[in-house]
């Protein structure tokens, strides 16, 4: 009776979406290839339906993620519908009723904004639906599981990176380095975690005044970039380098946290930077545009968080609660990932006291000496005629 009423429920839902011109972005892309294959003792055997809900198609990420997420599940014998929410919070709230209407038996959200969907996860709460909170955490206790990278540890290998590049260990507050900082969207859970890894880097050496930041916005709430908007982080960039730089003064180094705000500051610099000098710019994600860019020399490295492994994990995760699996140590151990992996139960709160139960990937530093081993020997990226690095998938 129960599925019955969620069948008519939803037709009601489709016809009402039909005469209102449909229900926001949805893809049937075709999934990506060989490197995505479903482990063999599942491929074919999973029976149920899977809810897949992403951010927006308007970031290379995002497309990779929901497409690999598809494939994998198809490739494991589930039905899985997947569904893009342009980066509008309602819409995505929406495009999550709908699909708990559909009778989804499983959900995977990678959330707009974290604290926003309470409401309609309550509602999947209810109905008895699991939700896996995927690259995004979602500050709702009815989502009990978390899959992503090690967000701190990310901003930790920019800061390490840095540290490096700059030689800081070996520079003096008479000689400076100068700095400037570009975080994420503050909507986003992971963006704090980004930029404090890095800080946590890097603050010994600014209170030591070796490393200098002219503008002296250091603070997260300052240097955040809504929606991890390329723009907004261009229109920034320009905005300091006119007020801080116009004479020619010297900046050596850009922390972005990823690649979308590195293409704007990459941008920024460009055109209205007078110093002379090439400028040390970070990034994450691998997108293609900012990987030619690290061919190129004009952004120094990227943190590469491989989708795939990700799928992977998320795919394993979700057999296991359907199935009523522990999801523990042993879990993480029996897995069979060829990726490496820690399962975390105290770190990421949904709540104060409550944890979700995480399953965190380790990330890549990417760089040009490296793109070959790191990236395409794996199988993630090709090399194109042009010498740049095309996506698998």
């Amino acid at each position: 009776m129960k599925k019955l009423l969620a069948l008519l429920l939803a037709l009601v839902m489709v016809f009402a979406l039909a005469a209102c011109g449909g229900e926001g972005e949805t893809t049937t892309t075709e999934p990506p290839a060989d490197d995505t294959t479903a482990p063999d003792d599942v491929e074919g055997e999973g029976t149920g339906f899977i809810g897949i809900s992403m951010p927006t198609q308007s970031l290379e990420r995002w497309n990779r993620d929901g497409a690999f997420l598809q494939e994998q599940f198809e490739a494991a014998g589930y039905e899985a519908k997947l569904v893009f929410s342009d980066n509008e919070v309602d819409q995505q709230v929406s495009d999550i009723q709908n699909l708990i209407a559909q009778g989804v038996d499983l959900l995977v959200i990678s959330a707009i904004d974290g604290a926003a969907l309470n409401t309609v996860m309550d509602e999947a709460g209810e109905a008895g639906i699991p939700v896996i909170a995927y690259d995004r955490l979602i500050m709702n206790d009815n989502v009990k599981y978390y899959v992503s990278f090690d967000n701190y540890y990310v901003g930790t290998l920019q800061g390490e990176f840095l540290v490096e590049a700059l030689d800081l260990e070996n520079t003096t507050a008479d000689a400076p380095k100068y700095i400037e900082f570009t975080a994420g969207d503050p909507a986003d859970n992971n963006a704090p975690f980004f930029f404090n890894g890095a800080m946590d880097v890097l603050k010994p050496y600014l209170e030591s005044g070796v490393l200098v930041c002219r503008s002296e916005q250091t603070e997260f709430n300052v240097v955040a970039t809504e929606q991890w908007n390329t723009d907004t982080a261009l229109d920034r960039a320009q905005n300091i380098l006119s007020s801080y730089y116009s004479g020619g003064e010297h900046l050596d180094a850009w922390l972005c946290s990823n690649d979308s705000t590195a293409l704007g500051v990459t941008k920024a610099i460009e055109s209205d930077y007078a110093g002379g000098n090439t400028v040390i710019i970070t990034g994450m994600d691998g997108d293609e545009a900012n990987l030619k860019n690290v061919v190129d020399g004009l952004q120094a490295m990227d943190v590469y968080k491989a989708v795939a492994n990700e799928a992977d994990a998320t795919l394993s995760l979700a057999i296991a609660i359907l199935e009523g699996t522990t999801v523990d140590q042993a879990f993480i151990d029996a897995a069979g990932w060829e990726f490496e992996a820690s399962l975390d139960t105290t770190s990421y709160e949904t709540s104060e006291g409550n944890a979700a139960t995480s399953i965190l990937l380790v990330p890549e530093v990417v760089t040009k000496d490296n793109i070959q081993e790191v990236l395409v020997d794996p199988g993630y990226y090709t090399v194109g005629d042009d010498g740049y690095l095309v996506a698998v998938g």
